[in-house]
């Protein structure tokens, strides 16, 4: 017989020094079900496990008896917005299945730590509610829905609301197969269910058993639809889910503000090279055009830096914060930012970095498979 989930936590225990800490006790505290939706991924999650390993391929150079004068840190600006720290919250949805407060503790944390959070379509808490919450700059995720009045109905409550940019997600035409939730039998419980959405009229039935046939596919955003929403709203437009050169480049030619490089965590298509992995070439087209944001895997104050070494302007967390919140409520959000803005302020100092603009792709070295994206042995990256 399973043991049934053990109560929050209501400080950190000592036992908690780096995040990887909270995953054992988020999963004790979480029924098997809710953790199979929360921490699982599509298929064999082969992209899951790569999107952390990638970041273990990457070694940092050293650099000794540097000056760090007053003013240095890890202060980041993207879209006028001045952060102490390049570490926002990703979109995650049904909060309320790793927590009863759900959104409103996330916020809560992300506020005492002075974090970007992005809020999900998806949220289990009204995206109002959440505005009322904060203390911290908030961003709106957005899914373009079969009922695109709809759609613009999200935008103009989100405008309403204070939030200062969209977030428009691109790589989940559909819901990635998931078999550890399909294992683990999981079933949304009546009390968590996607509130923004509260209004909008279902799809047709399918009528065929092929996926091409479905109602679903058929009503599935194009690039015209980015370029309907670009025109919809002033706010800064945000692509998240590009994963090649091409897409990135299409995506600034239709006028979005920045892009997101990532596989959704791997919970969508299995089988995508790692987002760290992609990072550099993705880079090395928008030339700085666009800030370059990045999600999957990190989970140390150095994967963060590796990613602005490598082209990112800031990162997302997820999984990270929700162990954090399924562990510990608000404390759990903002010690997981504490820690990781920790590491990555000792990760600047040991490499000689007094500023995020500092981090070059020279602080990369090649890993001894000599295999990873562009980085060839010991040879700094170009």
């Amino acid at each position: 017989m399973t043991a049934p989930p053990l109560p929050k936590l209501q400080s950190v225990p000592p036992v908690v020094a780096a995040v990887a800490d909270y995953e054992p006790l988020a999963r004790e505290r979480l029924s098997a079900s809710a953790w199979a939706y929360l921490d699982g991924g599509a298929a064999d999650e082969l992209t899951v496990a790569d999107n952390r390993a990638a970041f273990a391929r990457l070694r940092l150079r050293a650099r000794v008896l540097r000056s760090f004068p007053p003013g240095s840190g890890t202060a980041c600006e993207i879209f006028g917005l001045r952060l102490p720290h390049p570490i926002l919250l990703a979109p995650v949805a049904y909060q309320k299945l790793a927590h009863p407060d759900g959104e409103i503790a996330t916020v809560l944390g992300a506020s005492a730590m002075r974090a970007g959070m992005i809020v999900s379509t998806q949220a289990s808490v009204s995206l109002e509610d959440v505005a009322r919450a904060a203390e911290t700059p908030l961003w709106f995720q957005i899914y373009i829905q079969h009922d695109r009045k709809f759609t613009l109905d999200l935008v103009r409550r989100a405008e309403g609301a204070g939030y200062r940019a969209l977030v428009l997600s691109v790589d989940a035409p559909i819901s990635g197969l998931r078999n550890r939730e399909q294992r683990a039998g999981f079933a949304f419980p009546p009390d968590v269910f996607p509130v923004n959405l509260r209004g909008l009229a279902p799809l047709p039935q399918a009528t065929s058993m092929s996926l091409f046939d479905n109602p679903l596919i058929a009503a599935a955003a194009t690039w015209k639809d980015v370029t309907w929403l670009r025109s919809q709203t002033r706010l800064p437009l945000v692509l998240k889910g590009i994963m090649t050169a091409d897409d990135a480049v299409r995506g600034l030619d239709a006028g979005v503000d920045g892009i997101v490089v990532s596989n959704h965590g791997g919970r969508v298509l299995d089988g995508q090279p790692a987002s760290i992995d992609i990072l550099p070439e993705i880079a090395d087209v928008v030339a700085g055009r666009a800030p370059i944001l990045l999600d999957g895997g990190i989970r140390r104050g150095s994967d963060v830096f590796k990613a602005v070494a490598l082209g990112a302007r800031a990162v997302l967390i997820g999984r990270a914060f929700v162990h954090g919140l399924a562990a510990a409520g608000a404390i759990g959000v903002a010690h997981v930012l504490r820690i990781l803005h920790a590491e990555l302020e000792a990760t600047m100092v040991l490499t000689g970095c007094d500023s995020l603009a500092a981090i070059s792709p020279d602080a990369i070295r090649g890993d001894s498979s000599r295999s990873h994206a562009g980085i060839s042995g010991d040879d700094p990256v170009h």
